[in-house]
């Protein structure tokens, strides 16, 4: 299969928008109001990007059940060993404390439950993992769906599911949906299913005016801005997921990708872009180490600070992509 250099590329933006929607401080103008809005293509054009490869790979491969077998256990044990870690991490963080350990140990397994281990990724500090947990879930279903020959009624179906999720995050402010939609059912499956489809129907979509992909996109996110905007209006301090436009400039920037294959090539940003994966699921963690060494040196006021802020993200971000690969080295050394 032909690389696509684009993907990639628009996955260093991506990588980067998600290390931005973590670090940067939501209680100003510009965090909230335009880098934590604009930055919510980030997750929705992963899960796209990771249906389409994966559609790309079984479509017309003959050992499709090997291969969609061989990817849900990459997945699995890939969120296996940083659930782990971040456990480790956390009983590490309750014994320094040291107040009350045997309780506080009780209560943080308490979260150990199947439902947030297995399906929503939640129970540690890595809030991030339940992208690893929702994309297992939709890969699953959208392979049941793809063997049955329903993946335009699967498209349908989770348009409409992520449609009401909607109303679990940014248009709570309409009506309340009192469960966590942010999830494989109600998100992750809609936007992998969206990628798949891209790969399903190669054949017959053709975007013929590239420019005006990308101006889509642009006019998209503005919306989107817009929207998390007159959202924040209607409920003041209300914190923006996904919205409607998130859909459409998801679509238009993925199109602009598929037109543009070899968008990026060569470039060292889509080289790092390759290792999003690695940089999104370890730089939580890097996260956790600033904000514990600013709270011992009492330092927690500096997080107002605009410098800092700029300065934090690409710390954040520089430190975490440097970290996975040195994973990546060792691991590759001790197979060696």
């Amino acid at each position: 299969m032909e690389r696509n250099y684009a993907i990639d590329f628009i996955k260093f933006f991506a990588i980067f928008a998600v290390v931005v929607i973590h670090t940067f401080p939501l209680d100003s103008q510009i965090g909230l109001f335009i880098l934590d809005n604009l930055s919510r293509f980030a997750v929705p054009f992963f899960f796209v990007a990771s249906g389409y490869l994966f559609g790309k790979k079984v479509i017309n491969a003959a050992e499709s059940v090997l291969y969609f077998k061989k990817y849900v256990i990459k997945i699995f044990k890939l969120y296996a060993c940083w659930l782990f870690f971040y456990t480790f991490y956390d009983v590490i963080i309750i014994y320094q404390n040291g107040s009350d350990i045997q309780q506080e140990l009780v209560k943080y397994f308490d979260e150990f439950t199947i439902l947030n281990l297995l399906y929503y990724g939640k129970g540690t500090s890595g809030y991030q993992l339940w992208f690893l947990t929702s994309l297992i879930w939709s890969i699953i279903i959208l392979f049941i769906l793809f063997r049955l020959k329903k993946i335009n009624v699967l498209l349908t179906i989770s348009l409409i599911l992520n449609l009401i999720g909607l109303f679990g995050q940014s248009y709570s402010v309409f009506h309340k949906i009192s469960m966590n939609t942010r999830d494989a059912l109600f998100f992750g499956l809609f936007y992998t299913t969206l990628g798949f489809s891209f790969a399903f129907n190669l054949q017959f979509i053709k975007f013929r005016k590239i420019n005006v992909n990308i101006y889509l996109f642009f006019i998209f996110s503005l919306l989107q801005v817009m929207e998390g905007y007159i959202l924040d209006k209607i409920l003041p301090g209300r914190h923006g997921e996904y919205f409607i436009s998130t859909i459409f400039l998801t679509v238009f920037l993925f199109a602009f990708a598929l037109n543009n294959k070899h968008f990026g090539k060569g470039l060292f940003i889509t080289k790092i872009g390759g290792n999003a994966l690695g940089i999104y699921i370890i730089h939580v963690f890097f996260i956790k180490l600033v904000e514990m060494t600013l709270n011992i040196l009492d330092m927690k006021s500096i997080s107002s600070n605009l410098v800092w802020n700029q300065l934090y993200m690409l710390f954040i971000f520089i430190t975490s992509y440097i970290a996975y690969s040195f994973l990546q080295y060792l691991k590759q050394t001790l197979r060696r």
